[in-house]
């Protein structure tokens, strides 16, 4: 294991338990980063991802603010939540914000330490089919956010409140944000 490894687990170790709590959970994914690589394990790509992939303008059976509300909500789901929602209030301090960020520098160095020993890696992903499905993952998650936004800017159109609309928006009148 590399200096910088050990060095970043120690930081986390001092730091808090949630920090290491973290690292423990996320071990496991780190060590088996190989298998991503040689195309054993693949990241699952969510349903409603596929779909606004092969449509992202897709307006059937979107004709109500709580049906495009539902599906900005399926879309919240599976890419996490938009630029435009203020942080959650969950009352976190820095520090335990900067146990995170270690916890994260950590295993980010571990993956990297795990896939730095396969020689040739580049050659291995493009052979086995990984470098091709981690585009296709990228592309789902990029026509998932234009899908959200459109969405969003539809939801502003037919003056439908948050979460059909940006959290900012303010529809015009009660009576319309149906």
């Amino acid at each position: 294991m590399k200096l910088g490894v050990v060095s970043v687990l120690v930081a986390v170790a001092l730091a808090g338990c949630s920090a290491a709590t973290q690292v423990r959970d996320g071990v496991g994914a780190a060590v088996t980063a190989p298998l991503n690589d040689f195309n054993l394990r693949r990241e699952f790509i969510p349903t409603v991802l596929l779909q606004a992939e092969s449509n992202p303008y897709d307006i059937r059976n979107l004709n109500q603010c709580t049906t495009i509300a539902a599906e900005v909500i399926r879309l919240n789901d599976a890419l996490g939540p938009d630029t435009d929602e203020p942080p959650h209030e969950d009352g976190t301090l820095m520090s335990e914000r900067a146990q995170d960020a270690a916890a994260r520098a950590a295993l980010d160095a571990i993956r990297n330490s795990v896939t730095d020993f396969i020689p040739g890696r580049n050659w291995i992903r493009q052979l086995s089919g990984a470098e091709q499905h981690s585009r296709h993952v990228q592309s789902a998650i990029q026509a998932g956010r234009s899908r959200r936004a459109y969405l969003k800017g539809l939801g502003m159109q037919r003056n439908c409140a948050p979460p059909a609309s940006p959290s900012w928006y303010r529809p015009r009148s009660a009576a319309y944000a149906r």
